[in-house]
């Protein structure tokens, strides 16, 4: 077969953009999960949505070229894998993480990506004249939209991220800025021998309430604090989930530091977040660090970025370890 031409095969990359659309209105509309108990046809389907069959199908018709949805030769719809995670009650669930793709406000700010490139300002500040997280706190759905996102990150990251390295090895640990603690629970539950403390900020530990430490009892501890001036000291590890990707080298820096002065003599950081390959090739990692460019002005980094970011804090990098997710465990030593 004869390779299309760079016009076709532009074009066809450009259509990446209806792709991510259309999916999002499909988590939106709630067919997956209209589709848990079994096939149903276009009309059934529509009815329950509240949408027009013809519409509804067509729209349904661009998911399925890309695995999401299938027709069965009677003309029902059926789920795929793909549209299983889709689904509000799936284990792991990017239903959520679907509709905050589609967001107006989000999709309106990755549209000003040539003006943030330009200024060197925020993509949302660009648009809204706020910081993206006083936007967030304006619009309470679109900040509802946001939190269930984030969640969404943390229920298909947390196994695989915390099967992917011995944790115990570590008698303590601290998870900074560690949310609402799903990756640190994941973590404890499988190290029976680790204690570990939650670092996070006044506001975020108040609006807890039950969490998924709980059940660990006088394992863990919640710490309120400002992870760029001191950490809790003390620990035999420290770790962050896409958090030094929010920020500038400076910035990062000073987690780093205040990671390095509370630390354990023979401790280990980990800092979880993607790695961007150096080659031209493919990888996620290369588009998430332009959403950071555009949204927090942090960035995903390469492993020489790494290293000397680790350097220039008190850290000297040990090695990445890969996890079946898109973000790897960049490990560090004191220097």
């Amino acid at each position: 077969m004869n390779e299309l031409p760079p016009t076709a095969r532009l074009t066809n990359l450009m259509l990446g953009a209806m792709t991510t659309a259309a999916i999002s209105a499909i988590a939106r509309l709630g067919v997956p999960d209209q589709l848990e108990r079994g096939p149903k046809t276009p009309e059934e389907l529509a009815k329950a949505v509240g949408a027009k069959p013809d519409l509804l199908r067509r729209l349904m018709r661009a998911t399925e070229a890309v695995g999401v949805l299938a027709e069965r030769a009677d003309g029902t719809w059926e789920q795929t894998e793909l549209s299983d995670v889709l689904r509000t009650n799936a284990p792991q669930t990017l239903r959520d993480l679907a509709i905050y793709w589609g967001d107006d406000w989000h999709a309106r700010a990755i549209n000003a990506m040539d003006r943030s490139v330009q200024t060197g300002e925020n993509a949302v500040e660009l648009i809204f004249g706020v910081a993206p997280f006083d936007y967030l706190k304006s619009d309470p759905e679109a900040g509802l939209n946001f939190n269930r996102a984030m969640t969404a990150f943390s229920t298909t990251e947390a196994l695989p991220i915390a099967s992917a390295y011995d944790f115990s090895r570590f008698g303590s640990l601290v998870e900074v800025a560690g949310g609402h603690g799903l990756f640190l629970a994941t973590i404890l539950e499988r190290t029976p021998g680790l204690s570990a403390t939650l670092l996070e900020l006044p506001q975020t530990i108040a609006d807890m309430g039950e969490t998924p430490l709980a059940k660990f009892g006088e394992r863990v501890g919640i710490v309120e604090g400002d992870m760029f001036s001191a950490v809790p000291a003390g620990a035999d590890g420290y770790i962050m989930k896409r958090i030094i990707h929010d920020w500038s080298d400076e910035m990062a820096g000073k987690i780093l530091s205040a990671c390095r002065a509370g630390v354990n003599e023979g401790g280990r950081l980990l800092v979880v977040d993607a790695v961007v390959p150096d080659g031209p090739e493919f990888s996620p990692a290369k588009f998430l660090d332009v959403t950071m460019m555009i949204f927090s002005g942090g960035k995903e980094r390469t492993e020489s970025e790494f290293g000397k970011l680790f350097a220039d804090n008190g850290w000297k990098l040990e090695r990445i370890i890969p996890t079946a997710s898109a973000l790897c465990i960049v490990e560090g030593v004191p220097a």
